[in-house]
């Protein structure tokens, strides 16, 4: 497996991924309004390959506004239908977190699937506001940097262009 960081070249086969693992219309969620006319964070979209040269997963990482305090919004993370239960989703978030601290990041956040997220370290964000229709039970995040959501609440926002 080799792992490696998403190039302009790589795009539309990530999108293409995106699109085989989820539903038509993904792009009407919340979270991509806060994704669109911004780029994600370059240095956090990563893929795995198989021995084939195949895409078989990719992670993205966009820049988003919590209450004005700068966040990641992680996602979308996708892995290829014939090889989920493999934990490669895993292996892409961990290293995206890893890489995330790394760049000085403080806090993610993501909307998904509690159990699922909490062996990352994800909690609900109690008071964090995505746009609706969000539910809040699936708005979670985790601090990179100890205390990183301590009270912070508040409406979600698109970071601006230049970030």
């Amino acid at each position: 497996m080799e792992l490696g960081q998403e190039r302009a070249g790589d795009w539309w086969e990530v999108e293409a991924l995106y699109d085989l693992c989820f539903a038509p219309g993904r792009e009407a969620l919340s979270s991509y309004r806060l994704r669109d006319g911004v780029p994600p964070v370059a240095t956090l979209c990563l893929w795995l390959r198989d021995e084939t040269g195949a895409l078989v997963a990719a992670i993205r990482h966009w820049p988003v506004l919590v209450a004005g305090v700068p966040a990641l919004l992680l996602g979308p993370v996708a892995v290829h239908p014939t090889r989920q239960g493999e934990g490669l989703a895993g292996i892409l978030i961990r290293e995206s977190l890893q890489r995330a601290t790394a760049d000085g990041w403080e806090r993610v956040m993501l909307v998904g699937d509690a159990p699922y997220y909490s062996r990352f370290g994800f909690t609900r964000l109690d008071g964090v506001e995505m746009p609706p229709p969000t539910n809040p039970e699936r708005v979670l995040g985790v601090a990179l940097q100890p205390g990183a959501w301590a009270g912070l609440r508040g409406a979600v926002t698109r970071a601006d262009s230049g970030s």
